[in-house]
């Protein structure tokens, strides 16, 4: 089993299903990464490297939806050590402006080298001569470089989901230099938004002796790396043809009805995590409750949350305190059958949420550091007609795009009360000048286009 194109990610497309014969099948899973690139497999074919969930086991490698599935073993010690460890208890905060305090521990950094040359040695074993070989994001940091050394013949690219920190942050890292030269591995490294390759490139100058010129890395007197923005984006068109099917509109109206068939419905649709300002969005929506500026017996706020990570301390410490503060709002301003605040601790489907974003009227989108933000581009696609507002914060990757959006501060809850208000409350016209303008933003820039345009520059790189 060998392609000329192969993804390198944290964890595969896929999950493993189990029906009621005890049959054991697999499903695309339906996580943000996957979402993003699983219409570029599609398209492209290949081969997809990762882990497949289970700690502690092996599995055969098959074919799933046009691309074959190698999956790469992870032991219960690995996984606590690279990936709540490392991966998400020290990267994941100190990536996301340190909203959490990070943690370093050094067998956490052996854990993370460890895996990241198992993972790079799956890739080299499955890559054609001269494949095009795309490492996606911060838990395989290393692997550019460690795959480069293992094939020079591949073009190796990287692509970081999450936000690229300022060099006073990333400098606090004790393995800040390892991490820098992981990525220099790559011919091209994409980011998010253009202050994350700016930032990244003033660490090269830093931390490094490699010359910098225009974007570009030389790293080697035969290899150089560049490092540039490229804004990830949605099945723009897939989105929007889910959210017109009948099975999809059917379901809206009864959830409609399941929610009391309220006038308005704010929406919030996020990854349990404390990235998301999920503590900030939650008090001030209590807060419009109890001043009466929203009628409970009128209008629901309807949060999904995700779960997410269930195992890091923080994560709980974050469940706990959502359910509290739900909790008190419902009780002091809800009544039977009316509560203002239905808060939703699970995942969905694709459908489901496609029903969601028809009925919101304001899609609140308010993290406090986000790389971009997908979400907020599936309401624009979803939201039938221009009649509905989406408030994004500008801590967004999506704010550079999205810009008729109602732009938000997260940390400032009075100003996010009065932007929910106005999104909610503004005329008719405004908020359809704004959505058209959205809904064309997001129909040109596609994730084919980013895709095109990734893996375009990385042919020509």
């Amino acid at each position: 089993m060998t392609a000329s194109f192969v993804v390198v990610a944290n964890r595969l497309p896929v999950d493993r299903v189990t029906d009621e014969s005890g049959e054991v099948s697999w499903r695309t899973s339906p996580g943000g990464l996957v979402t993003a690139l699983e219409p570029v497999m599609r398209s492209h074919g290949g081969a997809w490297v990762g882990w497949h969930g289970a700690p502690d086991e092996e599995i055969d490698g098959f074919h799933h939806d046009g691309y074959d599935i190698v999956p790469v073993a992870l032991s219960s010690q690995e996984h606590e050590e690279y990936y709540e460890g490392f991966s998400n208890a020290t990267l994941w905060p100190l990536y996301h402006d340190t909203v959490a305090f990070p943690e370093f521990h050094r067998e956490w950094w052996l854990a993370y080298q460890h895996v990241n040359r198992r993972f790079a040695e799956a890739a080299a074993a499955v890559a054609d001569e001269g494949a095009t070989v795309w490492v996606q994001d911060y838990q395989l940091q290393l692997v550019p470089r460690l795959l480069r050394e293992l094939r020079p013949d591949l073009r190796i690219g990287f692509f970081l989901h999450i936000p690229f920190p300022p060099t006073e942050l990333f400098s606090q890292l004790p393995w800040r230099t390892d991490i820098i030269e992981g990525l220099l591995g790559a011919d091209l490294v994409g980011f998010q938004v253009a202050g994350g390759a700016q930032n990244f490139l003033r660490l090269v100058r830093n931390r490094t002796p490699h010359p910098v010129e225009q974007g570009r890395v030389r790293v080697s007197d035969s290899h150089s790396c560049v490092a540039r923005a490229y804004p990830i984006s949605i099945d723009t068109a897939g989105f929007a043809a889910l959210a017109e099917e009948p099975e999809t509109i059917a379901e809206s109206e009864q959830l409609l009805a399941d929610l009391g068939n309220p006038k308005r419905i704010f929406l919030g649709v996020d990854r349990l995590d404390y990235t998301k300002g999920l503590r900030q969005r939650i008090r001030a929506m209590g807060e419009l409750f109890h001043e009466g500026k929203l009628d409970p017996t009128e209008t629901v706020y309807l949060q999904v949350a995700t779960p997410s990570r269930e195992r890091v301390g923080e994560y709980m410490r974050l469940r706990d305190d959502i359910d509290l503060l739900v909790g008190r709002i419902n009780s002091e301003m809800g009544s039977v059958g009316h509560p203002p605040i239905v808060y939703l601790h699970k995942g969905f489907p694709r459908r489901t949420m496609a029903a969601m974003y028809r009925i919101a009227d304001v899609m609140l989108v308010t993290p406090l550091r986000d790389g971009m933000n997908l979400v907020a581009k599936e309401y624009v696609a979803c939201h039938p007609g221009n009649g509905g507002a989406l408030v994004l914060s500008e801590f967004a990757g999506a704010a550079r795009e999205l810009r008729q959006a109602y732009s938000v501060n997260p940390y400032d809850l009075d100003g996010m009360k009065g932007v929910f208000m106005r999104a909610l409350n503004d005329p008719y016209r405004e908020r359809s000048k704004r959505m058209r303008a959205l809904k064309k933003q997001v129909s040109t820039h596609t994730i084919d286009r980013w895709a095109d345009n990734f893996l375009g520059d990385l042919a020509s790189v």
